[in-house]
């Protein structure tokens, strides 16, 4: 085995990711002493040997002392990249979601080398990254600001070594309760046993029923967790994974954060729980019936002049349609005075909370060559009907007559933040009629809300899919107008995650037309290692821009046409020939099975 450079650097003076308490005082290095610093590591980069496994390896500074860990330097010369070209700007980025439960409820990272094997079939196939969940149910379970992010060490260390990048999700929801949703993991202990006492700090539907997923928004700003507020607790868990992860923010293996706002880690109410009886298509029901937000309600609708105001009370439950209550159906109560405040007040309690959350995250990860993400949920069903009841119940206000998703978009603009959106490879006929379903539509009009804003969007699928229809509707997503091979493409998303790593996803049949979406996503160009050559750069995190006042965010519901779409790919993973030659080799792979 060749004998490897070990490169440490201080990741107060040297590194890419300093403290912002440092930034904020002025107390970074002289210019041309980065200068040098940077230009003496480049040269040893130039000179590092590699193992014999392939990997170039990279030490950095250990956030616990006692650790030893390297780290693949992805951006080092010495490693083949593709060549720069024109096409290449149309390349978009594919990262795939690790299990739920690859560290297990236990805090323990289980059979590493089943999982090395997995990520390197990944890499192989050329895959850019992983996703994976930082679930705050395991890491702080033990008791407030007692935090082990020792086997996420561990992962992330194997991930640095399959040569894949990663994106971080701070994953503070319950899993379990919702699609796909394989394993339990709940809020930890010590916030539950708060509920015990005080069941109002979740999301309370009408009829009293607790959602446990997430903390009710009610309470972000209540010091109810052992002195600290909801916003607080968020903080702190941000600042200590910064922390912890110093040395692997530093490498540039991890590139993506993405910020839990709510239940399954998006920006919503939990309108629409499994666990409580929702069955699709159901409308869902308003969840803000816990005494604190009923306590704000009032306060609003008292400051608005109009004390005897309440809470829906005929917005129906969660399995209705639309045209069964009095507040969805046609000339119904969301369309009254009285209507319009509720859902104005609903849906700018959820602005407000992702707007919270993500200046404490961008002052956790100032200086952090990382970009900020926020989710925002696909409640493609009911998009057709005039009430938009799902998407209203959940949290956003979209109506034909008012644009209910660029107001987000305005938002994450502040924190140089993208927007991660979902439903990516659905298609409106493939809906059961009745549902009046519109995924198509609403993709087309979410990705142009946040380009009109001009910030990166990404996506994901909502569902597992391993057909090549669903791939080609990811594709027309990526790309909306096609590859541009003399340059940049007219509309390009900044990158793709997909749902997820399984056993079905790597099973020779599926894995075969996974390899061919990927290459397309690629736009037919070899895996590319440098997020520069294809326009991605990340630049050191910057402080969140001034606070953008909610007159100013509501400017942004005025209702305008959507970008242009193309009607299908300009590469395509395959048509109906390909799907029938498809069905007759698993034909001919049953029969010998």
């Amino acid at each position: 085995m060749a004998a490897s450079i070990i490169i440490r650097s201080n990741p107060v003076i040297g590194g890419a990711c300093r403290p912002p308490e440092l930034l904020a005082a002025g107390t970074m290095p002289p210019v041309h002493e980065a200068k040098k610093k940077k230009k003496k590591i480049t040269m040893m980069r130039r000179h590092l040997q590699t193992s014999d496994k392939g990997d170039g390896l990279l030490s950095f500074p250990q956030a616990v002392a006692s650790e030893a860990s390297s780290a693949i330097d992805q951006e080092d010369p010495t490693i083949p990249v593709t060549d720069v070209g024109t096409v290449l700007l149309n390349y978009v980025p594919v990262y795939v979601m690790l299990p739920l439960d690859v560290i297990t409820v236990d805090n323990v990272l289980e059979n590493e080398d089943g999982m090395e094997k997995k990520l390197k079939q990944l890499r192989a196939a050329g895959v850019d990254g992983v996703m994976v969940d930082v679930w705050w149910g395991i890491v702080e379970s033990k008791g407030p600001e007692q935090y082990d992010w020792n086997a996420y060490r561990s992962l992330f260390r194997l991930v640095h070594r399959c040569g894949l990048k990663l994106q971080a999700i701070m994953s503070f929801h319950q899993c379990g309760g919702n699609v796909g949703d394989a394993v339990n993991i709940p809020l930890p202990r010590w916030i539950l046993e708060v509920g015990e006492s005080d069941p109002d700090i979740f999301f309370t539907n009408r009829t009293g029923n607790r959602n446990k997923e997430y903390l009710t928004i009610g309470v972000d700003n209540l010091p109810l967790f052992a002195g600290r507020t909801a916003v607080e607790v968020y903080r702190d868990y941000m600042k200590s994974f910064r922390e912890n992860m110093s040395d692997f923010l530093e490498s540039g293996l991890i590139v993506d954060i993405e910020v839990g706002l709510g239940p399954a880690g998006e920006l919503r109410y939990p309108s629409y729980p499994g666990k409580q009886g929702w069955l699709y298509p159901g409308i869902g029901e308003f969840q803000c019936h816990d005494k604190y937000l009923k306590a704000e309600f009032k306060e609003a609708a008292r400051s608005a002049g109009h004390p005897e105001w309440n809470l829906p009370d005929n917005a129906g439950a969660y399995n209705d349609t639309p045209d069964s209550t009095g507040f969805f159906r046609r000339n119904g109560t969301y369309l009254s005075e009285e209507g319009k405040f509720f859902l104005t007040w609903y849906s700018n309690k959820l602005l407000s909370h992702g707007d919270q959350i993500l200046d404490e995250a961008n002052k956790a990860f100032l200086g952090c060559k990382v970009k900020l993400a926020a989710k925002v949920s696909g409640i493609h069903w009911w998009y057709k009907h005039h009430s938009h009841a799902a998407e209203l119940t959940s949290g956003f206000y979209n109506l034909k007559d008012r644009e209910g998703y660029r107001p987000i978009a305005r938002m994450l603009s502040r924190h140089h933040a993208m927007l991660n959106f979902t439903c990516l490879e659905m298609r409106d006929y493939e809906d059961r009629a009745n549902a009046k379903s519109g995924p198509e539509e609403l993709v087309q009009q979410v990705l142009s809300a946040g380009w009109r804003e001009n910030i990166d969007v990404a996506g994901e699928n909502a569902l597992p899919r391993y057909d090549r229809a669903a791939y080609n509707q990811i594709l027309l997503n990526a790309r909306p107008n096609g590859v541009n091979r003399d340059g940049p493409p007219k509309l390009r998303m900044y990158g793709l995650t997909y749902l997820r790593l399984c056993h079905d996803l790597l099973d020779w049949k599926n894995f075969r037309i996974f390899k061919t979406f990927l290459k397309k996503m690629h736009a037919d160009q070899d895996l590319c290692l440098d997020p520069r050559k294809y326009g991605n750069e990340v630049a050191p995190l910057e402080r969140s821009k001034p606070k953008i006042p909610i007159e100013d965010l509501l400017e942004a519901t005025e209702p305008m046409e959507p970008f242009p779409f193309d009607v299908e790919t300009d590469m395509p993973v395959g048509g109906v020939l390909a799907g029938l030659v498809d069905n007759l080799i698993n034909a001919i792979a049953f029969l010998f099975s």
